[in-house]
C-alpha cells in the first residue's frame, strides 16, 4: 500500500521495538530560507548531523496548515503544509532522504481535536444544532435557568472552563482550549476523514505517527455520563478503544508502519492493558517518566510500574525524558550545571534500558529551556544568536545570548561534552551486546542510588546521593561524569560490564 514513486522503506517490520526516536520540533530545529522559522527544508538540511548522532527514527511536530496559535498543534489543514514550512513535495524530498539513509518518519497527528480555523468547524457554527457539520464536534445546550451556564464544570488543560458559547447560545467542548474544539469520534465522517489522513502520509513515505492525547479519543457529554463536582470527562472508554483497532487495521496494511500514543491521563498504567493488546498501538510514551524527580527512588519506581504493566500486555516500554509541552531535564533537574549534570545521568538511565528510546531535539547538547520552554530553536554554531539557526538578525522566538558553549559545533569535538556522551551512548546501545534482553535484574544499593542490569550484562548505575559511591567490580563502559578513585560522584551514572553475582 504504498503510492507509486514513493520512497522505499527500510526493512524489517519491528524496528520500533528497540530504536531511538529523534523528535524534531519543526519550526525550531533549522531554517534553510533566513525568515526565522525552522522548515522541512532545514531539517533536511541536517540529516547528516542525526547520522552522526546515531537515531533510528524522526518524529516530526505538526507542520501543517494550521494559525499556529498552539504552535502547530491547531491543526486547521491536516493533509496540506503550512508554507511557512514547506509544502508536499518538500515533505516527500526529506522522507525520501531518511529512508535512503535507513531511518524512519514519525509524524505527529492530533486525532481528537481541530483548529477552530478548520473548515470543518467554521461549517459548524454557523449550522443548526442538529445538521451534520456540527455533529462532528461536541455541541451541548448549557446548564442554568436560560442555558447561560457550561453544561458543566469540566475544566480543560489551562484550568479554565472546557466548554466556549457558541453565537447561537449552544456551548461547544475543548479540552485543549477554546482553539482546539473537541471532535466526536462517534460520528463516522470524523473517522473516515482521519483515516484519509493517515493513508494520504503514509503513500508520501511516513512509517507510523504519533497521537495526541490517544486515551482520549471517545469523550461522552451526556448528562448521565457527567459527575456532578467532576472536572474532567471520563476518558479511556470504549469508543476509544474502536478507534485505535481501526487506526491498527489500517496501518497493518503498510509493512512496518506504528503508532505511538501520547498518553497523559493519571490512571496511565492502569490503561496501559487496555490501549496496547495487539491490536491497538503499538507504544505508549510514559509522561511519568519525564516528570520524575532526580531521586532514584522515584525513578526506580516509575521504571519498575512501566516494565510491569509492559510485561503484562507483552508490550515494549517507550521512554522519554522531555515533551513537547513540557520542560527539559537540565531546566527540570535545577538548571545551570547541577541540572545539567543530572539530565546527563537521566540519558544514561534512559539509554539503557530495554524497549524504546525517544530524545527531544537538543536534549542531546544539554540545552535548558527557553523562551518557549523544550521548543526554542536548537543552536547549531557560532558565537552569538542565531547560532546558525537561520541568518541574522531574528528567530521566531529569541535565543538566549548565553548558548555559545551549547551549539552543535562547540561540542562535537569535545569527549566531555554531552553529545559526544549522547554519541557514545547511542553507539553502544546500537552495537554492543551487554544491552540486550528485555528484563531488569535491580542490584542492592546505598541509599539515593540504584543500579539496574540487562541481560546482556550491562549495569546502569545512577546516584542522586550527595556523596560519591564505589560501583559494582567490572568494566566501565560509559560514565556521566569522571568517575572519583573508581567511585560514581554524586548526580551522575555510569554504564559497567559486572561480573555475575553468585
Amino acid at each position: 500500500m504504498r503510492r507509486r514513486g514513493a520512497p522505499p522503506r527500510p526493512n524489517d517490520s519491528s524496528w520500533w521495538q528497540h530504536a531511538v526516536c529523534y523528535q524534531v520540533f519543526v519550526r525550531s530545529f533549522a531554517d534553510s530560507d533566513g525568515d526565522g522559522v525552522g522548515d522541512l527544508e532545514g531539517v533536511r538540511d541536517r540529516l547528516g548531523y542525526l547520522e552522526l548522532l546515531g537515531v533510528d527514527a524522526v518524529a516530526l511536530s505538526p507542520f501543517y496548515l494550521s494559525p499556529n496559535v498552539a504552535d502547530g498543534y491547531d491543526i486547521a489543514g491536516p493533509r496540506a503544509v503550512d508554507p511557512v514550512l514547506g509544502g508536499i513535495d518538500a515533505f516527500e524530498r526529506l522522507a525520501g532522504d531518511l529512508h535512503r539513509r535507513g531511518l524512519r518518519i514519525l509524524l505527529d497527528v492530533a486525532p481528537g481535536h481541530t483548529s477552530d480555523r478548520h473548515s470543518w468547524f467554521l461549517d459548524a457554527l454557523v449550522a443548526a444544532p442538529t445538521v451534520p457539520q456540527r455533529l462532528r464536534y461536541h455541541f451541548r445546550e448549557g446548564s442554568g435557568t436560560a442555558g447561560e451556564l457550561p453544561p458543566n464544570d469540566w475544566l480543560d488543560a489551562d484550568g479554565a472552563s472546557a466548554w466556549s458559547r457558541a453565537d447561537d447560545g449552544q456551548w461547544y467542548l475543548h479540552l485543549l482550549g477554546p482553539g482546539r474544539p473537541d471532535l466526536n469520534w462517534a460520528d463516522p465522517t470524523v473517522r473516515a476523514d482521519f483515516e484519509r489522513t493517515l493513508r494520504f502520509w503514509l503513500d508520501r513515505g511516513a512509517d507510523g505517527f504519533r497521537l495526541i492525547a490517544a486515551h482520549a479519543l471517545s469523550r461522552s457529554t451526556e448528562p448521565a455520563d457527567t459527575v456532578v463536582g467532576g472536572t474532567s470527562p471520563p476518558l479511556d472508554r470504549d469508543g476509544v478503544h474502536e478507534a485505535l483497532r481501526a487506526i491498527r487495521a489500517l496501518l497493518d496494511r503498510y509493512p512496518g508502519a506504528m503508532a505511538i500514543g501520547e498518553v497523559g491521563s493519571r490512571g496511565w498504567h492502569a490503561a496501559l492493558g487496555r490501549l496496547l493488546p495487539p491490536n491497538q498501538l503499538h507504544l505508549a510514551t510514559d509522561r511519568r517518566f519525564a516528570s520524575a524527580p532526580f531521586d532514584a527512588d522515584a525513578v526506580q519506581a516509575t521504571i519498575s510500574s512501566t516494565l510491569a504493566a509492559s510485561a503484562a500486555t507483552a508490550t515494549t516500554p517507550a521512554w522519554t525524558l522531555t515533551t513537547h509541552d513540557g520542560t527539559r531535564p537540565v531546566s527540570r533537574y535545577g538548571g545551570g550545571q547541577r541540572g545539567r549534570d543530572r539530565a546527563r545521568a537521566m540519558a544514561l538511565v534512559q539509554l539503557g534500558l530495554p524497549g524504546t528510546a525517544c530524545v527531544f531535539n537538543g536534549d542531546e547538547l544539554g540545552l535548558p529551556d527557553g523562551e518557549q520552554g523544550p521548543r526554542s530553536p536548537v543552536a547549531w554554531q557560532g558565537s552569538e544568536p542565531p547560532f546558525g539557526f537561520s541568518a541574522p538578525p531574528g528567530t521566531w522566538v529569541p535565543m538566549p545570548r548565553d548558548w555559545a558553549g551549547l551549539t552543535v559545533e562547540s561540542q562535537l569535538e569535545r569527549p566531555d561534552s554531552t553529545l559526544s556522551l549522547y554519541r557514545r551512548a547511542l553507539e553502544l546501545r546500537r552495537t554492543h551486546p551487554a544491552g540486550t534482553g528485555e528484563e531488569l535484574e535491580w542490584y542492592g544499593a546505598p541509599p539515593g542510588c540504584f543500579a539496574y542490569r540487562r541481560p546482556g550484562g550491562l549495569v546502569c548505575a545512577l546516584n542522586t546521593s550527595a556523596a560519591p559511591i564505589p560501583l559494582p567490580d567490572g568494566e566501565v563502559l560509559l560514565s556521566s561524569a569522571p568517575l572519583t578513585e573508581g567511585k560514581l560522584p554524586a548526580n551522575a551514572a555510569a554504564w559497567l560490564i559486572a561480573a555475575r553475582r553468585r
